[in-house]
């Protein structure tokens, strides 16, 4: 007896740790998001709904219906209260990344929006600082169309970026008003500035990901825990059973799928494109070369 609780203990240990070096590593998450979604939905959902499927057959072929019909009044209740706290957790999970998805979206084009207004306002700076200006913030967004978006796939920046965003600064600080039109503009434009700077910021820091190592352990471990739990009960209809833990599996890690696709908001099949930011090239007549 002791040494069977003995090599369940060490099973468990053994499955718990793998699961923690998986999603803390996240070298499974970032190989799914790298792949075409059809494809991660396939090796996520549908393998995974498969050996759910026939995980009862399994059971049953060692233990019989009689024996596990005798759990399913105790398990019933614990089952619905696992069963909550976990749904409960997967949504907010998925809330969570869709929100930083979405703010990564009004990153990128708040980005754009200061981009235009300050090759507005330079052309009422004058043809020096404001042809420097206007130079330097083409090359700006060029680099992070070339440079940022690449490099935040890869959950990082650009330093080419960073140095023509430097030049961009620069080129407007040389510009001295002589009057109070002047002032006015400057200050108008060094706020821009400020906002396209803080925008760009704010699309570095998500393109790292939303949810950390020890939230995906959570996910992954209570997905495995709630679905082999169902292993628990005994149906007079195996196929029947067979098809309810499918249908659990399924809907899990469908969300599960969806966390996956947009965690990385600049990364995988669905990301935020620089669209916006391209817009703006086009419009002031600085055609996009790659």
């Amino acid at each position: 007896m002791a040494s069977c609780r003995k090599a369940v203990v060490t099973c468990a240990n053994l499955l718990l740790s793998v699961i923690w070096d998986w999603t803390g590593a996240g070298r499974p998450m970032a190989l799914l998001t790298t792949l075409p979604l059809w494809l991660s939905g396939v090796l996520l959902v549908g393998a995974t709904t498969l050996l759910a499927m026939a995980a009862p057959v399994l059971v049953r072929r060692r233990v019989s219906s009689d024996r596990l019909r005798i759990n399913n009044e105790v398990a019933g209740f614990t089952f619905a209260t696992v069963g909550v706290l976990y749904a409960v957790l997967l949504a907010f999970a998925v809330i969570i990344v869709w929100e930083k998805f979405s703010e990564a979206e009004h990153a990128a084009a708040q980005e754009a929006g200061a981009a235009a207004t300050l090759y507005r306002l330079a052309n009422g700076i004058g043809e020096g600082p404001g042809g420097a200006l206007r130079d330097s913030l083409t090359n700006y967004l060029r680099a992070a169309v070339t440079e940022d978006w690449p490099a935040m796939a890869r959950s990082g920046s650009s330093r080419e970026t960073t140095r023509a965003l430097d030049t961009t600064y620069a080129a407007l600080l040389t510009f001295t008003p002589g009057d109070g039109r002047g002032t006015a503009l400057l200050d108008e434009a060094l706020r821009q500035l400020d906002g396209l700077t803080e925008a760009r910021r704010t699309r570095l820091v998500l393109a790292s990901g939303a949810v950390p190592g020890v939230l995906w352990f959570v996910l992954v471990g209570g997905a495995v825990l709630t679905i082999g739990f169902t292993l628990f009960f005994g149906t007079e209809n195996l196929r029947v059973q067979a098809m309810m833990t499918g249908i659990l599996a399924f809907l899990i890690f469908s969300g599960l799928l969806v966390i996956i696709a947009i965690n990385h908001p600049f990364a995988g099949p669905v990301r935020v494109q620089p669209e916006a930011l391209l817009a703006v090239l086009e419009d002031f007549g600085a055609k996009f070369q790659p």
